[in-house]
């Protein structure tokens, strides 16, 4: 998310956090690779700048946060603002989860060997955890040694205290950088976004340095012109756009409430657009390069077992097989020897460089396990283990600042909260409120349940709450009008490209998406989830019960149904007290 603060006469402080998006793989099933990227930069300039535009020129004039933002452009407009609202404090119930974890693993960071490294040994000390064994170090400590995870979504079982622990720490560390009021958070911003900045660097000379770093770069960069045709890749680049610009939650129009009033938005819009799209791709190269490292080491080990396996069973000399005749004399051996081969041929691995790939892009847990399994495999692996993490808790960190900006602001804009309650025990209420909702996602089946607000609580919301925003700006309040506004704070008017993306293109492309993500999902029939099978190591397929069906409802409904109703309830009030 880009976080903004402007006060007074101090300039516009400019601070991106799209890393955070790369790294924690949010909303939109990140798969920046090949096609990908065509429609992510369609949607950054028929979409991001635009409404990012939009919502800081609205921010900018009004001088409130979202609630009173667009209830000043109509009374009829309430609902969109605490929509926002809820949205946000959606995603702070289950965001700071993730620098929960990002504790855990970094204190864990300082061990040697790495405890995802190896397998444990098991009770009796004579052989490794057979759920380990099925899986890979790095799983079994994902799920079982920081989740502890149930079968299903079913079984809640109890609150893991450790993650507990880290959850409160967590929490407090963002009351400590919120406790003086959104104005002051921005040198909190300035150390959270910069200081990745350095370790992404860091990692990009020596990601480029590790072997396979290659076939990561070609995996991202090449083509996959069939995605385009996938209307869940317009959908996933879209709310890409929304998450790593902030669009939707009312953090953007929350800062920007706070610039000087003659500030230049429409400028700032363009530079962050750019900034966050570049930070992405950059973030993107790095990310694939260990990819491509953790990829091809995991591929040449299949192939090494493969090699060794055959070298003994039909016991050919030794170098005889290699990587590069390895099929070849699969063949010779499977055309000379049909019976003992096809005895054989169950066991052997179906090694693919593409397969590892494409397993390196997908999974919930992407940071903590693929990031830790090329992690592992590093020189001084410690070092590099505690700058990642260290890393992902700035993002965190950093990201949290702008949800709870856009919940604590509204909060504040109100008098008769503040004139009854002080500002310190407002933001500690709001973090105290959220922890204690976050407490659910440390279960044993919490992880389903972060999965299901991480999928769910937001992206349909967004899309229908940036929507009525464009149109509200435009139809309701007036497209000349709004224009004048802006010539009055930047000293000219926007030009024909801002007025036809807000009149026309953007909420026809959202209101596409919206049809899209509909007619997507009555495709799809019964949700389904990822569960962890400890008995074979893997994750399988399963149907949500209907409890958690009537949860993702009402996450849904929750912020959606706040634009009608809030309309409705303002036209009853209008009726009854002309």
């Amino acid at each position: 998310m880009v976080i903004f603060l402007a006060k007074e006469n101090v300039s516009f402080k400019l601070l991106s956090g799209a890393l955070s998006d790369v790294a924690f793989k949010q909303k939109s099933g990140y798969e920046q690779a090949g096609g990908f990227l065509i429609p992510y930069l369609i949607m950054l300039i028929v979409e991001g700048m635009p409404l990012l535009y939009l919502e800081l020129a609205v921010g900018q004039h009004m001088r409130q946060g979202s609630i009173g933002a667009w209830k000043a452009i109509s009374p009829y407009l309430c609902g969109v603002g605490i929509a926002s609202v809820i949205v946000s404090f959606f995603l702070s119930m289950y965001y700071n989860v993730i620098n929960a974890w990002a504790f855990w693993y970094l204190f864990h960071s300082f061990q040697d060997p790495l405890p995802w490294a190896n397998c444990p040994l098991n009770l009796n000390h004579t052989d490794y955890v057979e759920e380990c064994e099925k899986a890979t170090p790095t799983q079994y400590f994902w799920y079982r040694k920081t989740l502890n995870i149930s079968p299903s979504i079913e079984e809640s079982g109890n609150i893991q205290w450790e993650q507990a622990a880290c959850l409160v720490l967590a929490w407090l560390v963002v009351y400590l950088c919120i406790l003086r009021g959104t104005e002051h958070t921005g040198k909190v911003v300035y150390v959270t976004a910069t200081l990745p900045y350095v370790v992404l660097i860091i990692y990009l000379i020596r990601g480029l340095t590790l072997h396979g770093a290659a076939n990561g770069l070609t995996y991202m960069f090449t083509p996959k012109l069939e995605q385009l045709a996938n209307p869940k890749t317009w959908i996933n680049a879209a709310t890409q756009i929304f998450f790593s610009l902030g669009l939707g939650f009312g953090s953007l129009i929350a800062f920007a409430s706070y610039n000087d009033p003659k500030n230049n938005c429409e400028r700032h819009a363009i530079i962050v657009s750019l900034i966050n799209s570049t930070t992405s791709i950059f973030a993107s190269i790095v990310t694939f390069s260990i990819y491509g490292f953790k990829a091809t080491f995991n591929y040449e080990k299949c192939m090494s077992k493969v090699i060794l396996m055959l070298t003994n069973f039909f016991d050919l000399e030794e170098g005889s097989l290699t990587m590069e005749n390895l099929e070849d004399m699969k063949n010779f051996l499977a055309s000379t020897h049909p019976s003992e081969y096809a005895e054989l041929l169950p066991q052997i691995k179906n090694c693919s460089l593409e397969a590892e790939l494409d397993t390196a892009v997908q999974g919930t847990g992407l940071a903590f396990i693929v990031y830790s399994e090329a992690i592992k495999n590093m020189e001084v692996s410690q070092l590099y283990s505690v700058l990642y993490f260290f890393m992902l808790l700035m993002l965190g960190i950093g990201s949290m600042l702008g949800n709870t900006a856009a919940i604590l602001t509204p909060l504040t804009d109100s008098k008769f909260i503040t004139s009854h309650v002080p500002r310190e025990m407002i933001s500690g209420g709001v973090c105290i409120i959220n922890f204690l909702v976050g407490l659910a996602f440390t279960l044993e089946a919490g992880n389903y349940w972060f999965d299901i607000f991480n999928d769910y609580a937001a992206t349909l919301s967004l899309l229908l709450i940036v929507l009525v925003e464009t149109m509200a700006v435009c139809y309701v309040y007036g497209l000349r009008r709004f224009s004048k506004d802006l010539s009055v704070m930047s000293g000219h008017k926007p030009s024909w490209y801002w007025k036809i993306m807000w009149a026309f293109v953007s909420p026809v492309l959202i209101v596409s998406l919206f049809i899209f993500y509909i007619t997507d999902y009555i495709r799809t029939g019964t949700l389904q989830y990822q569960a962890w099978d400890a008995t074979e190591g893997q994750l399988v397929t399963k149907d949500y019960p209907s409890g958690a069906l009537a949860v993702i409802g009402l996450l849904v409904a929750a912020s959606t149904l706040c634009i009608p109703l809030g309309a409705l309830v303002t036209f009853i009030m209008k009726r009854t007290n002309p």
